[in-house]
């Protein structure tokens, strides 16, 4: 029995009952998948970036492919799931380090940041990623998202 079904009807279970699937789901349409597109409407209409910018299609494109599981270029519900779990995660690291909420990071509070995420880079590793992602030696959320995603892709560490 769940609180407010009537006694004896059938509760809601699985997705429906998860608040995620009602972004996922108003977006995914019919055939119940999420292009880069679609994700980044999603992802717009949801505020997950806050007041950061928010990221560009190819960083989609990338998103999508470090869960793809059945290469399908789409993702379903429970690979979004996945992605809206690094999604925040990764937020909340950048918005650690990010200590004058400029929206971009130095590279030692970038270098912080991968460090706090169990990664172990070279210094030459690193400043490969501080040219690759920076600008003027800065890195935005949206590059630093596109910077974990490749880490992901790359080492497989979570």
């Amino acid at each position: 029995f769940q609180y407010g079904a009537a006694p004896g009807a059938p509760g809601i279970h699985g997705q429906a009952q998860d608040p995620l699937f009602g972004y996922f789901s108003a977006v995914a349409g019919s055939d119940g998948q999420i292009d880069a597109s679609e994700l980044q409407m999603c992802l717009t209409q949801s505020g997950i970036s806050g007041g950061y910018k928010h990221t560009n299609l190819l960083t989609k494109h990338t998103t999508i492919g470090m869960l793809d599981r059945d290469f399908s270029g789409k993702m379903g519900f429970n690979e979004f799931k996945e992605l809206w779990t690094a999604l925040n995660g990764w937020k909340q690291n950048f918005m650690g380090f990010d200590r004058d909420q400029s929206g971009t990071v130095e590279p030692q509070e970038l270098h912080q940041a991968i460090t706090s995420m169990g990664y172990r880079l070279s210094p030459q590793a690193f400043n490969v990623i501080v040219h690759r992602y920076g600008i003027n030696g800065k890195v935005a959320f949206d590059d630093f998202v596109a910077c974990c995603v490749k880490l992901r892709v790359l080492t497989g560490i979570e």
